[in-house]
């Protein structure tokens, strides 16, 4: 089976091929991505991947293809019409099976015109929810977030339509679109390397905190686990609330917490970095207004660790409430408050629930179980038989 996957974000792989999606894919398939980076030269890519690494890098039986970010920002389009270019030509030197897109918004619809251009079957991935994106970036949505959403339903139901499947992160991620509940879907969790994540030491003093990470701030709902640490940070002074992302504008969440010595705003890091202070928190919090299914709660139960978050997109896929964590509304931080309070007070509680997170992400949500989900979705849209 032989694919081409069109990404969207500019995060380039990780530089251990372990860690590497594509890499532990090539045991089942092949092909190419087309991959853009925030890297703005060759220099920066060999820097990290090896000389003769740009403009194509192979790992394992597939090949990356850069686009440097040079050719994003205002010069979006002409970076479409070349990754456009890019993917009909190699289908021309040897023909894909399947275009799998990330994200149903520009890339989603760029692969279905590949996907009339070749006759190779699509698969479009759903990252988030879509009923929900861009009307809660923001605490009052203004013109220009409510024409993004319009573009994004527009793109929504073009990249479906021609889609032969899509890939859901949870059961009910297209049920506020009628037109497209028809569309064959697989439903399984998106891509983290659970086994090179290292297990949390459970703390009861100490350096003992409360961790959020992720961006922008009011999607995650940075204002709502505030005032819900605010609440409680009086009876925990030895407990702090650590929020970690880049995120511009930041002033209102930091007038907001400048009233506790507690919160801590720390810089975004490098994924081992961020790794490394998911291992040392007590409790993961994320309170998001919007989400599809979050690697990041992943990387949490990966490490042991309980979580809290709200009842929004898929998060309650991960998050089985009473279980590994617990489930509050949304945008009630009295609710979440009275949750990680449960938790802080408990030892024993947060030890049961992060072990449990523990065994689920082993066992669920791990790398080989990515790999065989992602194959037999593969090999349901080709109509291809499973292996016995």
């Amino acid at each position: 089976m032989r694919i081409l996957y069109v990404h969207s974000t500019l995060v380039p792989p990780p530089a251990d091929p372990r860690r590497d999606r594509f890499f532990l894919l090539s045991e089942e398939m092949e092909g190419d991505v087309l991959q853009p980076i925030w890297f703005e030269t060759p220099a920066e890519v060999e820097a990290t991947f090896g000389p003769g690494s740009y403009p194509v890098y192979a790992r394992g039986r597939f090949r990356y293809h850069w686009l440097l970010s040079d050719g994003l920002g205002s010069k979006r389009l002409r970076t479409l019409w070349a990754c456009l270019r890019q993917g009909f030509r190699l289908h021309r030197e040897r023909r894909f099976d399947c275009i799998v897109a990330y994200s149903h918004q520009t890339t989603g619809v760029l692969a279905a015109v590949l996907k009339l251009l070749t006759g190779a079957k699509l698969i479009v991935e759903i990252v988030t929810s879509p009923h929900l994106v861009y009307i809660t970036h923001s605490a009052r949505p203004n013109l220009r977030d409510r024409i993004m959403k319009i573009y994004s339903d527009i793109c929504l139901h073009i990249s479906v339509s021609l889609s032969d499947r899509v890939h859901c992160l949870f059961p009910d991620q297209l049920s506020h679109y009628p037109l497209l509940r028809k569309v064959g879907n697989s439903v399984f969790h998106d891509f983290v390397p659970v086994s090179a994540i290292g297990r949390a030491a459970h703390k009861e003093n100490g350096d003992v905190y409360v961790l959020l990470v992720g961006a922008p701030w009011y999607l995650k709902g940075i204002d709502v686990l505030i005032r819900a640490f605010l609440l409680l940070a009086p009876d925990f002074p030895q407990v702090k609330l650590r929020i970690l992302g880049h995120f511009p504008g930041q002033e209102e969440f930091r007038k907001l917490a400048a009233e506790s010595p507690q919160i801590e705003f720390l810089r975004a890091r490098p994924n081992p970095e961020t790794l490394e202070i998911i291992a040392g928190a007590a409790v993961m919090a994320l309170p998001s207004r919007c989400e599809g299914g979050p690697r990041v709660l992943i990387e949490g139960m990966a490490a042991g660790l309980p979580l809290v978050g709200s009842d929004v997109g898929g998060i309650p896929s991960i998050v089985r409430d009473g279980e590994n964590g617990f489930i509050v509304p949304v945008g009630d931080w009295q609710a979440l408050s009275a949750r990680l309070r449960d938790l802080l007070n408990d030892p024993d509680l947060r030890r049961r629930m992060g072990d449990c997170g523990y065994e689920i992400a082993h066992r669920e949500l791990d790398e080989a179980s990515y790999v065989r989900n992602f194959t037999r979705m593969i090999r349901a849209t080709l109509g291809v038989a499973e292996r016995e």
